[in-house]
């Protein structure tokens, strides 16, 4: 099985699954498209070609899956339902909202064509979600306890960037230890968002700003910092480039549970991330459900599809048998 993939958009995304597809001796990278100019895109595998995004369409017959790797907020909304009309998909649309609304409009065009669409893949949504479900359908009485970090959150840190005064900045989410802890010996606390994580930004300021104003306006802002405790580091341009230029995140996932007649015994499920490059390890997930997206095509299968809805043997290019004999 080769499994020819082409990959929407060349940022951190479209780097990693490059490197996954390196790494996967079923899968070929067949073409990279891109809303740069294509002459002045180097990309790292020898031969591949690399095309404007507009002309993606012109090589549907060339590609088995298309990844799409641009972002949640205004590239996938579109790009999805537009590309599964040509193409089998997979995107890591992350909008936890918005997924409901995302999935119905993918699953129209999908069906439509014939086509599969994988959406929100990763590992929150994705690997995270899956464990959810599983703690769920386990310990029916119980409750569910997500932590992330500590990591860079890509979404806080742009927030922070753009204030006026601030010419680069790195953010991480970090979460409180005694709440982990509570969470982690069966306690079932209720936690509110503060409790629950703390922000710590790292921040170079333009010479000559107001660092007050600056350090105020990220701690009060609304949706990112006003809800949680937030620490505003003032750093040089040589230190963020020394001590913060990698991407790590990851988190914990608990499900905190009882069973019996009376409910006498506790149980707590754990699954839990650390990851150097979040983009990384995100397109790795990415790359595993592209070959269940060709798999299920195959098939005969159409229309979009969750994390929740795909067996876990076809996104291993083991056999069943290999996998029986091997990790069952």
């Amino acid at each position: 099985m080769n499994i020819r993939i082409g990959i929407m958009g060349y940022g951190n995304l479209g780097r990693g699954v490059e490197n996954a597809i390196a790494q996967n001796s079923d899968t070929t990278l067949a073409a990279v498209f891109t809303r740069r100019d294509p002459s002045t895109l180097k990309i790292q595998t020898e031969g591949v070609p690399v095309y404007h995004a507009d002309d993606a369409v012109k090589h549907k017959d060339d590609i088995d899956v298309l990844i799409l790797c641009g972002g949640s907020a205004t590239d996938l909304p579109e790009q999805t339902p537009e590309f599964v009309k040509y193409f089998n998909v997979v995107d890591s649309f992350d909008t936890h909202a918005k997924i409901p609304e995302h999935f119905d409009n993918v699953d129209a065009a999908a069906k439509a064509s014939g086509k599969v669409g994988i959406i929100s893949v990763g590992w929150d949504p994705g690997m995270f979600s899956l464990n959810r479900l599983m703690g769920n359908v386990i310990l029916v009485d119980g409750k569910d306890y997500t932590f992330w970090g500590k990591g860079v959150s890509q979404g806080h840190s742009d927030a922070v960037r753009r204030v006026e005064g601030v010419k680069d900045a790195k953010q991480y989410t970090v979460p409180v230890e005694s709440a982990l802890e509570s969470v982690r010996n069966g306690e079932n606390p209720e936690l509110s968002t503060r409790e629950k994580h703390t922000r710590v930004c790292y921040v170079v300021a333009e010479e000559g700003a107001d660092l007050a104003r600056i350090e105020n306006e990220i701690k009060t802002m609304p949706n990112y910092f006003a809800d949680y405790d937030t620490t505003v580091n003032f750093i040089t341009e040589e230190e963020l480039k020394r001590d913060h230029s990698g991407i790590p995140h990851g988190g914990f996932v608990i499900r905190s549970g009882k069973t019996g007649k009376n409910g006498e015994n506790s149980h707590v499920i754990e699954y839990s991330l650390k990851l150097d490059s979040n983009p990384e390890f995100t397109t790795s997930v990415l790359l595993a459900y592209a070959r269940a997206a060709y798999r299920l095509n195959e098939e005969g299968v159409s229309g979009a599809k969750t994390v929740f809805d795909i067996a876990p043997a076809y996104l291993s290019p083991k056999s069943g048998a290999e996998l029986r004999k091997e990790l069952l």
